[in-house]
Formats: structure tokens, sequence, C-alpha cells
């Protein structure tokens, strides 16, 4: 029949079925359905002690819980730690994301990290050695016993630049990631986001 209506190849025969057109594949008479949606990109700034998926079973903050006012669904394109906090970019763009994926582990990442007592140069060899971060004293913060650095990494994960200078003494207290490739945090506040224009 011409008007017959399938979802994900199944034919639709009640009243009232729902299909997500996001994510269903959708066809009438034996077309394709294609919904024109215009792209999301945003920055979000994770609190530390969310979780970096749209929701989490265990209940805990998700990044959901910060996406108030957003005009569409989006996902993350990568994680953080459960501990971290900073730069996300969401997107619904897939085909960004999917890109975005294949070269995370090249993509060059600055974190801010605040440590228990400052660093030794020993110890900043040994970081940049073992994970590859190369950390520099943050000017403005850099006279307080436990001092902010400057970490910037290419390949490194952030909870293994936790992990080596916890092993090496020095707890991590805060960790925040402030830019990602070509994308800054800039003065966005925990919990909030700003979106951006494509292009």
């Amino acid at each position: 029949m011409s008007g017959q209506v399938t979802v994900n190849g199944h034919l639709i025969t009640e009243l009232g079925s729902k299909a997500d057109p996001e994510t269903d594949h959708i066809k009438v008479g034996g077309k394709l359905l294609r919904f024109s949606e215009a792209r999301i990109y945003l920055v979000l700034h994770k609190p530390a002690g969310c979780v970096a998926t749209m929701n989490d079973p265990e209940g805990r903050q998700s990044l959901r819980d910060c996406l108030h006012g957003v005009p569409g669904r989006v996902f993350p394109a990568g994680r953080l730690d459960f501990h971290s906090e900073g730069l996300l970019l969401l997107t619904n763009d897939g085909d960004l994301v999917n890109r975005l994926l294949k070269v995370s582990g090249h993509l060059q990442q600055v974190y801010w990290i605040k440590v228990k007592g400052p660093l030794s140069a020993d110890v900043l060899r040994q970081v940049q050695n073992s994970v590859g971060a190369r950390l520099v004293p943050l000017k403005s913060r850099s006279d307080a016993p436990n001092p902010w650095y400057e970490a910037t990494v290419s390949e490194a994960k952030s909870d293994a630049l936790r992990q080596n200078l916890a092993r090496l003494g020095h707890h991590v207290e805060k960790l925040r990631r402030v830019k990602l490739a070509d994308l800054e945090l800039g003065a966005v506040e925990a919990g909030t986001y700003r979106m951006l224009n494509e292009g």
C-alpha cells in the first residue's frame, strides 16, 4: 500500500504508535522521511561530581541537569571523568562527533590543575616523561600553598594525569579542562553553557 508506514523496518498498524525522528528509520510508502534539524553546538562547563552522560541510572547529577533551554537533543563529543570539571563540547551533529572520536587522542587539551603542595622540577619532569603532560605554574595562582598549574597534553587522559601526580605524593584537588583544540571554556560558569555558531 502506498500509505504504509514502517519504523526501523517494522510495519506500523496501531494508531498512536511513537517514533523518534532523530534516531528511528521512518518510511512512508517506501520513502525515507528526512527531518531538517538545525545543528546545535555548545560548550558546557561540566561541574565536578557530574557524570559526563545524559542520564545516570544511579541518580547522580548528569549533563542533562545543566542543559535547561537547549532547543533540541544533544550529546557529548568526548568525556571527562566524574571528579574533573571543565569544557565539554555537546552537539546533535553525529558526523562531527564520529570525526572527533577518531582523532580525540591527538587533540591538544589544556587543563588547570590545583595540587597539594608545589611541584619540584623533578616531579614536573617525571610527569612529562610518564604521561606526556607539560606542566607550568599559573602565574596568578602560583604562590598559594596548594598552587595551580597549567597542563598541556595531546594524548594523556585527565585521570592518568591525576593518578600519576597522586603516586608522586601530590593529591589533585581540582582538575579543570579549559581548552580542547581551538575551543576555549572562557568565562562559562560551572553547570552552565554557551552556544557556538556553526562554521
